[in-house]
């Protein structure tokens, strides 16, 4: 397992070096928009932009940019309009909590219902409930999640005027922001808690049909009983992973919905740094996207092996 881990992060770790290279090199190539005469940061950054390299070959300046990050966590400073000779890094730190923080409440709120529903559908069999689920399920994982958070801004803000339309500032944790957060969080849930019961109903109907679980009636256990003693258990080697890299992913879907409610997260700042061409800020957001997306795959095939110890992982056998 450990040989397997150190692979997995290994190969994970040159994936996002050849990704950031690619995404730097292309980011280099595009025109920097020109800096405001007189003001007092552009002496800096015009300092920062040549101890970067930004007059040498491509290469060359990714070295420096890599020695920089690694040595000193120095993602450069933003070069444009958009916070002028600001810490990348500190923007990024700035930003961060409000969208763990909403991704954390969507995905508390979605784990639980989607599993339910899940082995609700499941256990409905072939009956209209488990029609009905399964339907919603495939229509709601069709729709893009910027569509639901229009439809809640319209019903629950606008025409019920139960949430403002916009997050609120302040605490993160008082009841105010939170509740200002629970449009962004419902629109965020929705994809989440289809993706859940459709992976449940599966991995659920299948064991529900196996050998032991016939075993496991013949003995006297109700449907109910066999259920949540058997059948769950080997149906978590497949649902815990995606728990553990949902945690992880869902991170990366909720750019634009930061966007639409104003929550001051990393989201709204990769859209920002776009529309201005801020390409310190697009870099670092980039890798940061990147990194999410290889650190959830890692987590979901390292977990099968500690969910389940018969899985060896990386066995030739």
């Amino acid at each position: 397992m450990i040989k397997y881990a150190a692979q997995r992060l290994l190969l994970a770790l040159v994936t996002l070096l050849i990704i950031t290279l690619i995404c730097f090199v292309l980011i280099r190539m595009l025109p920097r928009a020109p800096l405001p005469p007189g003001d007092p940061h552009t002496a800096i950054i015009e300092a920062k932009r040549e101890a970067m390299g930004y007059n040498k070959p491509y290469l060359v300046q990714f070295g420096i940019f890599v020695k920089n990050v690694v040595t000193e966590w120095d993602w450069g400073i933003s070069d444009n309009t958009y916070k002028y000779g600001k810490d990348v890094a500190q923007l990024f730190a700035e930003k961060l909590p409000a969208t763990m923080v909403v991704n954390l409440y969507s995905i508390l709120l979605s784990i639980p219902i989607g599993i339910a529903l899940g082995i609700w559908a499941a256990l409905k069999k072939n009956k209209m409930t488990d029609h009905l689920i399964s339907t919603l399920t495939m229509v709601v994982i069709s729709v893009p999640s910027f569509i639901y958070a229009f439809l809640i801004q319209y019903f629950l803000s606008y025409k019920l005027d139960w949430f403002p339309f916009l997050m609120e500032g302040g605490d993160l944790f008082s009841w105010k922001v939170f509740w200002s957060m629970i449009p962004a969080v419902l629109s965020l849930s929705f994809g989440v808690i289809a993706g859940f019961t459709r992976g449940t109903r599966a991995e659920l109907t299948e064991v529900l049909t196996s050998e032991f679980m016939l075993l496991a009636r013949t003995k006297g256990l109700t449907k109910f009983q066999a259920t949540v003693r058997h059948a769950l258990k080997n149906c978590a080697v497949v649902i815990v992973p995606s728990i553990f890299g949902e945690f992880i992913g869902i991170m990366s879907g909720s750019l634009i919905i930061e966007n639409i409610f104003a929550i001051p997260g990393v989201g709204s700042l990769y859209l920002d740094s776009i529309n201005h061409r801020n390409y310190p800020i697009f870099t670092m957001m980039t890798v940061f996207y990147t990194a999410i997306g290889l650190v959830a795959s890692v987590i979901v095939d390292i977990s099968y092996g500690f969910i389940d110890p018969r899985i060896r992982m990386g066995s030739k056998k």
